[in-house]
């Protein structure tokens, strides 16, 4: 379903030579070079820069690394669908897992919906939180994934084509290193922001954030905003590194384990839910409405 010599590239890229990924893949380093040889030619690209401390990915190969290892997944998963349906078709929900992505409000429930749906089975889909695969991952909901946690709006959810049920409103807080002064305090003032870096996404993510920014400019100027782009693992490692404090919720509290999640003295919340198709299988559907029930949404 895909070019076999992707997966060779990925276990090159991991062993960072061609002679250990050829142990592992059992087969003899010509054999690997080969594969590799023939990648690049017919991609007509350089994923490799060849050095005599081992083999070094080059920006293309970068690239093609992290939308192998998806397109491999994928066709996967496809594969594992394909025989599913030769098959007794059983009531499988497939939870979608990342560290921003987490899978507790399962274990939370799991009692309760197993009550109300004793024939549900779960399966967690563990994936790279990047971009591109955020997008992917949520415009096709139902595919590979069926739900996925997170946070969101309306126009989060209009640009992703996606669907979301409310579990909660999440207030918004700060984290911030545990080797900073800061993280002896029980809870921020707004204050204690002042003189400061603090990480905030960028504008036109979640109207929450937008409002945060736009008051921080407007009445506490003495705070230094810090855009980014996408919240991955690579920003809170960002923080805990430059010791800047970052937007957090409590549902990202265990992402790092070097920073400490504070409230401070505002009154931000942002939606935070279950992502879904637009229209769900019967069996998701079933799923949401015992949810619905647990949390008495109306």
């Amino acid at each position: 379903m895909y070019n076999p010599q992707l997966e060779t590239f990925i276990k090159v890229a991991d062993c960072g030579s061609f002679n250990k990924a050829a142990e592992e893949l059992y087969i003899s380093p010509p054999a690997v070079i080969k594969q590799i040889n023939l990648l690049e030619s017919s991609l007509d690209l350089q994923l490799f820069v060849r050095t005599h401390r081992g083999l070094i990915l080059t920006d293309a190969g970068k690239s093609l690394y992290h939308d192998a290892k998806y397109i491999i997944g994928y066709c996967h998963e496809s594969v594992n669908r394909a025989r599913n349906a030769m098959q007794k078709e059983e009531a499988v929900i497939r939870i979608g897992t990342s560290p921003m992505t987490p899978g507790q409000f399962l274990m939370d429930m799991w009692s309760s919906i197993h009550e109300i749906c004793p024939d549900i089975k779960f399966q967690l889909v563990p994936f790279e939180n990047t971009p591109e695969n955020a997008r992917e991952i949520l415009k096709n909901l139902g595919k590979n994934i069926d739900i996925v946690a997170g946070a969101f709006d309306d126009n989060f959810l209009e640009s992703r084509k996606c669907a979301g049920l409310r579990l909660s409103y999440e207030p918004i807080r700060c984290a911030v290193s545990i080797y900073n002064e800061l993280s002896q305090k029980n809870s921020l003032s707004v204050s204690d922001l002042y003189n400061r870096n603090f990480m905030l996404i960028k504008r036109g993510w979640n109207e929450c954030t937008d409002k945060i920014r736009d008051d921080i400019t407007e009445n506490h100027p003495q705070i230094h905003v810090i855009d980014f782009d996408f919240i991955n693992l690579s920003i809170f490692n960002q923080c805990e590194n430059s010791n800047d404090l970052l937007m957090c919720i409590d549902s990202w509290a265990n992402v790092h384990p070097l920073l400490k999640v504070l409230p401070v003295d505002w009154d931000y919340t942002i939606q935070f839910g279950l992502l879904h198709s637009p229209k769900p299988s019967e069996t998701v559907k079933r799923f949401l409405d015992a949810v619905k029930e647990i949390k008495d949404i109306t």
